[in-house]
């Protein structure tokens, strides 16, 4: 899976070959499918790495206004330090437009990632760390859209992400001292 991870940062999905992630872990191909039957399930597996990248940022304690303030600063800093995780998450999003099965992979993926802010924001609301009009799951999905964004090609310059993510704490008011 760590193979096909870099494979796909360093090369695109066009350049994933399934016999070259076998070749550069020493295993033959017959031994690769009998763990990912389909490049599918490999991809599936490469974007589980990668959500879980993004799980990891997620801090279970302090309020959940100060978790989610921890946790936009945290994941811009992963983009950062992992630039390959944006180059993962970039090039599957783009591919899943074209290919029905990523498509479903990563609608799940976010499914998943739109649930779990939804409900780090309904927490906060309750809590009394954001205004009680906001909309959870707009909300959500703008935060979603907003680091998205920042694994593009175009959002390659890093005070761009930052001016983005800090206008969105300011929006949401859980800015803090950086």
């Amino acid at each position: 899976m760590l193979a096909a991870y870099r494979e796909i940062a360093e090369r695109g999905f066009e350049g994933l070959r399934t016999r070259e992630v076998a070749d550069s872990v020493g295993v033959n191909i017959a031994t690769l499918h009998y763990y990912f039957p389909t490049k599918e399930s490999l991809i599936r597996a490469v974007l589980d790495h990668a959500m879980e990248r993004f799980r990891s940022t997620l801090e279970p304690h302090g309020s959940p206004s100060h978790q989610l303030r921890n946790y936009l600063r945290s994941v811009r800093s992963l983009l950062v330090e992992e630039p390959e995780l944006g180059a993962v998450m970039a090039e599957l999003a783009l591919r899943s437009v074209r290919d029905r099965s990523i498509g479903s992979i990563m609608n799940q993926m976010y499914d998943v990632w739109h649930v779990t802010l939804r409900g780090l924001l309904k927490r906060a609301v309750r809590d009394g760390g954001l205004r009680p009009e906001l909309d959870s799951d707009a909300v959500a999905a703008l935060i979603i859209a907003t680091l998205t964004s920042m694994t593009l090609p175009v959002m390659t310059d890093p005070r761009r992400g930052d001016r983005a993510l800090r206008q969105l704490e300011l929006w949401l008011g859980v800015a803090g001292r950086r």
